[in-house]
């Protein structure tokens, strides 16, 4: 790997251990074996690193969370089974985790003032928004406004289930609350008749 990339890894790696406040330029140095200067040339400062390491951790995750659900897929059963499924997996990663998933609030704020981080938050935001529906609910992209309206609900979901995760996860709703409160509402909409 070259030193650009090993600085990465080594932000990555930061982030998941000590978060994003508490990672220092020596934490990163420390972690990918290389020096203080080549922060400077490869990124120039180390919030821009950490801010790539940010990205990256998430561009993982949402790479785990699409191998996981294709298998998902293939192992069958019911759209609400699936969603079960897919929150178990999101829990786990909100425990193995914890500290890239705090990170995301940190890169948010910091999305508001820089530009070329906040297109690449927008962008990783809409692509999930995507995924969701298609890998989720079968929702062919093309379908734009219902993939997008379906991906969106579900890209809130995740959202606010992280809030009330890392705020006090022992009240926080369980996978199988969620799919009982997305089996109600869809018993209701039958209900309604709409």
């Amino acid at each position: 790997m070259s030193h650009k990339e090993d600085l990465l890894a080594g932000a990555v790696a930061c982030l998941r251990e000590k978060g994003y406040a508490h990672t220092t330029a020596r934490d990163i140095v420390a972690a990918s074996g290389t020096n203080l200067a080549s922060i400077g040339y490869h990124y120039g400062s180390t919030k821009a690193l950490l801010n790539a390491a940010v990205l990256k951790a998430l561009d993982d995750f949402g790479a785990q969370m699409a191998q996981a659900i294709g298998a998902d897929a293939a192992g069958g059963g019911t759209t609400l089974e699936r969603f079960e499924r897919f929150w178990t997996r999101i829990f786990d990663s909100f425990r193995t985790t914890r500290q890239v998933w705090l990170a995301t609030f940190d890169i948010f704020t910091v999305a508001q003032r820089d530009p070329q981080v906040h297109a690449a938050v927008a962008d990783g935001i809409e692509d999930a928004r995507t995924f969701w529906a298609r890998a989720l609910y079968g929702i062919d992209p093309a379908d734009q406004q219902q993939a997008r309206a379906v991906g969106s609900l579900h890209q809130a979901l995740v959202s606010g289930v992280l809030v009330q995760w890392l705020i006090d996860p022992e009240r926080a709703p369980s996978p199988a609350d969620l799919a009982a409160a997305m089996a109600a509402i869809a018993g209701q909409l039958t209900a309604d008749g709409t």
